[in-house]
């Protein structure tokens, strides 16, 4: 299938949903997870950071290892990927249920609303325990992290650790949207990582799903179309002149 054929189908679906993983992001200048260990951080595993007993053992190297990457993420911007898909939301309320596997916001920042978060946001918190009514009372008291000043609960980063469960609702919601959809876009992602992966096998059984990836993926073979090329570039040419 062509540019032009997945254009035609863009114009016809009546219900898209568009998965975006990694690669959208790495665009704008986001390292993969991975790739972000520089510096100071180098000699750990992001594996040994990002879990509930790491922030517990240390909770003051593991948030500060958050905060570097919030500024890290600070310092970039949504690319034209982000802001097509924010542009044809915006333009046909309704219309695109947008699904990412990313934490860094950038699907929001460009306009975006909505959007389901399968493994939270990075720049938000929330209480490491089930807050008592003390921890919302008053604001957190500032620390390495914040913790409520009363019991000592403390707040974490809003994404998904781990050995951790994605958001009930949000997965829900996102799995809803993969049943309804007559289209399914999926940029960026290589496809391995479940349950964000078989949203898009779940939709291929009944729709048509097209995968944008400058590379082979691991969902190639449950695609009606593979596009080869990055979100940046070919995002905005199925999206927009009229689509």
């Amino acid at each position: 299938m062509s540019l032009a054929d997945v254009r035609e189908w863009v114009r016809g679906a009546t219900s898209i949903a568009v998965l975006t993983g990694a690669g959208v992001s790495q665009e704008s200048g986001v390292p993969t997870f991975r790739d972000a260990q520089t510096g100071l951080w180098a000699r750990f595993r992001p594996e040994d950071l990002a879990t509930e007993q790491a922030f517990r053992a240390d909770p003051g190297m593991v948030w500060d290892w958050y905060v570097m990457r919030r500024a890290m993420v600070a310092r970039v911007e949504p690319n034209a990927g982000h802001r097509a898909l924010a542009r044809f939301q915006q333009a046909r309320p309704g219309r695109l249920a947008l699904i990412t596997q990313n934490v860094d916001g950038l699907h929001q920042r460009a306009g975006s609303t909505g959007v389901l978060a399968l493994h939270g946001t990075l720049q938000d918190d929330r209480w490491l325990d089930r807050p008592r009514p003390c921890c919302t009372a008053l604001p957190p008291q500032e620390g390495r992290p914040p913790r409520c000043g009363r019991c000592g609960n403390l707040r974490r980063p809003a994404v998904v650790w781990f050995g951790e469960l994605l958001p009930a609702e949000v997965l829900a919601a996102a799995e809803q949207a993969a049943r309804s959809c007559d289209l399914m876009l999926v940029a960026g992602t290589s496809g391995v990582v479940y349950p964000a992966a078989g949203l898009a096998r779940t939709a291929a059984e009944r729709a048509r799903m097209v995968v944008v990836n400058p590379g082979p993926s691991d969902l190639d073979d449950a695609a009606h179309a593979v596009l080869r090329g990055t979100s940046a570039t070919l995002l905005p040419q199925l999206l927009e002149d009229g689509a």
